[in-house]
């Protein structure tokens, strides 16, 4: 697999984490943001959508 989800200094397993409790409902990309002390919502919802495109 390939593309963004997979590229950064973020690893898979975190991103992956950090969707996967998104899709849950665990925390919209703001709180998991600041839980997981991501600088930015918008890269969770990017992560979010390449992780819907892309599958696991």
């Amino acid at each position: 697999m390939g593309g963004r989800f997979f590229m950064s200094k973020y690893s898979y397993e975190s991103k992956k984490k950090v969707v996967l409790e998104y899709l849950a409902g665990k925390g919209g990309p703001v709180i998991l943001a600041r839980k997981y002390g991501i600088p930015s919502e918008t890269r969770i919802k990017e992560w979010v959508k390449a992780y819907q495109n892309l599958g696991d």
